[in-house]
């Protein structure tokens, strides 16, 4: 019996050891470096050994982490929510950009350019307290689903991604989202989504102020950007927020590339990863002629500065969570 029980433990084991950490990726170049890279900073015996403390990895989320396409999805929130606020006050459509996301238009509002945008969002992500726009944000997350995919939003994160995520802090690294995206946006549903807890979102931020209505102490969303976490901004807040240059840096465009590139800049191994949407089948295939997730200067000087270029219809075998 005792024989039997050794074996049994000893199979487990053995499988457990050799379980593949990144399943839904195929066998190509791009998992074999990635999982080089996580054995070489976790071995001790390594000399590129990297202690715990030291094992950061951040990831922009638009596009790394769930799909972007054709719109931001904050974006799509944002439209849907004030379709609803007009229908109950048709006074607020004020303006073109306001007409257009009443309507549902997207391509207006997108010709319309940035301001208009911020306007949607100023429209939809302000004068209401942090947990009441989390709450709307919770609701839509549940319920709304993909024009195209048919998905809910959540389930259009992509799997080999999450694989990734969870494989790293299986090896002791601390994972954090640093996005363009809306940070109370994210932060509903960063950990059921990724395993990433709140307080590890790094984003956009619009000002605050902290008031108290019928006696509870609230932090109302104001209009004016506090902060926008793109492109450079993304270093800076990293450095601000956490303290420490990440060892891993991913991203999908070239919004992503000074974070990227700030972190392989440091002393001692670093890896820099940028996700190609190549898959015109599964996906949307779009680079440098794309309106979301332009990706240029990542592609041209990336492979020379030693980043891995994620071909996602050659290394993933699944893209979508929610999808086979």
């Amino acid at each position: 019996m005792l024989r039997c029980l050794l074996i049994l433990s000893l199979s487990l084991i053995s499988s457990l050891a050799f379980a593949d950490p990144l399943p839904s990726w195929n066998e190509t170049h791009s998992k074999a470096r990635i999982i080089s890279f996580v054995e070489s900073v976790t071995d001790p015996l390594s000399r590129d050994y990297v202690t715990p403390s030291d094992r950061i990895a951040v990831f922009d989320n638009d596009g790394t982490l769930w799909s972007e396409q054709p719109v931001y999805f904050q974006l799509i929130y944002a439209i849907e929510a004030f379709q609803k606020m007009a229908q109950g006050d048709p006074g607020m459509v004020t303006s073109d950009a306001l007409k257009a996301a009443a309507a549902g238009d997207y391509k207006a509002l997108a010709e319309a350019g940035e301001e208009a945008v911020i306007e949607v969002l100023g429209a939809t992500h302000s004068g209401l307290s942090v947990d009441d726009f989390q709450a709307s944000v919770n609701d839509w997350v549940a319920t709304a689903t993909h024009p195209v995919t048919g998905l809910r939003y959540d389930q259009m994160t992509y799997q080999p991604m999450v694989e990734l995520l969870r494989y790293l802090r299986d090896e002791g690294f601390k994972t954090y989202i640093v996005s363009g995206g809306g940070i109370h946006f994210m932060r509903v549903f960063a950990e059921a989504a990724y395993g990433i807890p709140t307080e590890q979102v790094i984003g956009t931020y619009t000002e605050t102020s902290y008031e108290v209505i019928d006696s509870v102490p609230t932090i109302i969303k104001q209009p004016a950007i506090g902060f926008v976490d793109d492109k450079e901004g993304k270093p800076i807040n990293i450095d601000r927020i956490i303290g420490k240059r990440p060892i891993i840096a991913g991203g999908n465009s070239d919004g992503d590339y000074a974070m990227i590139e700030w972190t392989t800049a440091g002393e001692g191994p670093r890896f820099g990863l940028i996700v190609h949407h190549t898959d015109g089948e599964r996906e949307v295939a779009y680079a440098c002629d794309s309106h979301i997730g332009r990706l240029c200067d990542g592609l041209e000087n990336g492979p020379n500065l030693g980043w891995l270029i994620v071909d996602m219809a050659k290394d993933w075998s699944r893209i979508y969570t929610g999808a086979q």
